[in-house]
């Protein structure tokens, strides 16, 4: 009898144990992916693609660069966004890469 009630005990704790374990790393994988991050460069670079090249005051190519430039130098994250104009629509293929978490869109103007 006191095999059997020695032998659960062991088995509740390695349990109990792994659960903890399990929990944890979960727990990491979530506070890992920044969703913060994506979804405030994803706005940076739909308001860029609706500015204009001709403008010297909100130059469309140098806000991209700056978009680029800032995400590398404060989040540690390579953002690229090709745009694509397919008639009246702009399909923009939005990547953001921070080593850990890699994230695809592609985003179609209204």
């Amino acid at each position: 009898m006191g095999f059997i009630v020695s032998f659960s005990l062991f088995f509740l704790a390695v349990v109990i144990n792994q659960s903890t374990v399990v929990g944890q790393t979960t727990a990491e994988a979530v506070s890992e992916f920044p969703k913060n991050d994506i979804r405030g460069v994803r706005d940076i670079v739909i308001k860029s693609a609706l500015l204009d090249d001709n403008d010297p005051f909100k130059n469309k190519t140098t806000v991209q660069n700056e978009i680029r430039t800032l995400s590398l130098g404060r989040q540690n994250s390579m953002v690229d966004f090709p745009q694509v104009p397919v008639g009246e629509f702009t399909y923009i293929n939005i990547h953001y890469n921070n080593g850990v978490v890699e994230y695809n869109e592609l985003w179609t103007s209204p």
